[in-house]
């Protein structure tokens, strides 16, 4: 039934979704828009953090130790990655660099899958963000409050590394122009490869803080690729401030067409990525100089 109360729960649903998709797509935005390389293993990159995160709980019993090592295992699994691969694929065709980060996906999927199984996992809050916060004019589950928070404040964390820090002067400069920043003397190859472990550890991030509403397993990763990728095409490519609006549109027409009906949720989102490329080519903050 839809009414005021349902409406307005969902929309704090788009909310905490929106911060979410806005946070891996930064991720995969960076990466993009610094190295040229559309990352077909992103969503692999998310439940991989996923699952790191559940052996480190499992092991430990505390969820702030599951977040830090499912974050660093998949910094550390996209810098392997950088070093061994991706590197020799910067000037190779983009369909090479396609079908590479897809194989690699598919052997993240399949190694989890053999290692772990094909059941789901979950992970669960820790026991102070557990039960239902009072609003006021609704109830709410307390760690989805928490989880709009902890998104907020990793995106905060972004946005200070890309335009308040060295490094970030360097990466939008290597986005606009890698070629410059090789020229005056920064190595450049040792830039890329910090900014793929940075958008990996979005993922990886994004998949343990992710666990313990939407259980984590092998495939968990596809759907969020797909999403994630319209993200960045209907907030720009190469823009960060993009990846957030574009998240936030995401989560809500997500969550507000579900309420509807939800096996027309994706469609709309489509169509609203449609129509953005229709009116804006480079998406909503993006700009003709991004390829």
């Amino acid at each position: 039934m839809v009414n005021w109360a349902n409406f307005i729960s969902q929309c704090f649903n788009g909310l905490v979704l929106g911060a979410l998709l806005a946070l891996i797509s930064s991720g995969l935005t960076i990466i993009y828009g610094t190295l040229g390389v559309l990352n077909l293993a992103h969503g692999a990159m998310f439940m991989l953090g996923g699952y790191a995160g559940w052996v480190a709980y499992t092991y430990s019993g505390s969820f702030v130790v599951a977040v830090i090592a499912g974050s660093l295992f998949v910094m550390l699994a996209g810098v392997l990655m950088e070093r061994l691969i991706i590197r020799h694929f910067y000037t190779r065709p983009h369909e090479d660099q396609l079908l590479v980060t897809f194989g690699l996906g598919i052997v993240f999927v399949e190694a989890v899958r053999f290692f772990f199984g094909s059941l789901s996992q979950t992970v669960p809050p820790p026991a102070s963000l557990m039960g239902i916060t009072s609003l006021g004019f609704m109830m709410y589950p307390t760690y989805r409050l928490a989880l709009l928070g902890i998104t907020t404040a990793a995106l905060l964390v972004l946005y200070f590394v890309l335009y308040r820090s060295r490094i970030g002067m360097i990466v939008r400069a290597g986005i606009e122009d890698a070629v410059m920043v090789d020229s005056l003397g920064i190595n450049v190859y040792r830039v890329f490869m910090l900014v793929f472990g940075i958008g990996a550890m979005a993922a990886g991030f994004a998949g343990i803080v992710n666990a313990p509403v939407v259980s984590i397993a092998p495939d968990v990763g596809e759907s969020i690729l797909v999403q994630t990728f319209v993200v960045v095409v209907i907030g720009g490519v190469g823009s960060f401030p993009g990846a957030v609006l574009g998240g936030l549109i995401a989560g809500e027409i997500i969550s507000i067409t579900s309420m509807f009906n939800p096996g027309y949720s994706y469609v709309m989102l489509f169509v609203a990525m449609t129509l953005v490329l229709v009116f804006r080519p480079y998406g909503l903050l993006g700009t003709a100089g991004r390829e």
